[in-house]
């Protein structure tokens, strides 16, 4: 059941590199996408401890009861120097880029095992990742035809809106960069 999830928090990587590399392989395979270089367990690996010695990183991971992983999620504030926006394809307004260390919270990753999708378990992960923020707004980036645009549609049912694209890596795909509030019914700082 997922109401007897466990979800741990953790900003110490080493702890749970394993679990987050095993989910990711487990997950990204299931999608048939660790064929492609970008989803590689090695790229991937390499851009989780990228984020994990980024100041703020965080993790969630989510278990059942006995300790069984069955998905993760992970983010960090967006630093003043930060390149988040630097492959931006779209212009932004004047100042929508500006970071401070406690403007954005970047939402960079989330799997969850094929037995626990459809259960509310992927939003579960990410309100427990963004309870304890003070950040003004959060940012994720999705791949538009993911899922037959199904993905996005989710983060839209959470109250995402596509602000512009980027591709922030050579072997990525071209995402949709989603913000929103990161306090729903606040008032909206987070939107064109």
């Amino acid at each position: 059941m997922p109401d007897h999830l466990e979800f741990r928090r953790s900003r110490d990587v080493d702890a749970v590199r394993q679990t987050i590399l095993d989910l990711h392989v487990e997950v990204r395979g299931d999608f048939g996408l660790l064929s492609r270089p970008f989803n590689s367990i090695e790229r991937f690996d390499e851009r989780l401890l990228a984020y994990a010695q980024r100041p703020g990183w965080e993790t969630v991971v989510a278990r059942a009861p006995g300790g069984e992983p069955v998905g993760f999620c992970f983010g960090t504030p967006l630093a003043p120097n930060t390149g988040w926006w630097s492959s931006m394809t779209t212009p932004l307004p004047d100042g929508y880029t500006t970071e401070t260390g406690s403007r954005t919270l970047a939402f960079q990753e989330i799997c969850v095992r094929k037995p626990w999708r459809g259960r509310s378990v992927a939003q579960r992960l990410h309100d427990e990742l963004l309870t304890g923020h003070h950040e003004e707004r959060v940012t994720l980036l999705v791949d538009p035809g993911a899922g037959g645009g199904k993905v996005k549609a989710v983060y839209e049912n959470w109250g995402y809106r596509e602000v512009g694209r980027q591709q922030p890596f050579e072997d990525s795909p071209q995402f949709a960069v989603m913000m929103r509030p990161l306090q729903r019914g606040r008032t909206d700082t987070a939107q064109r």
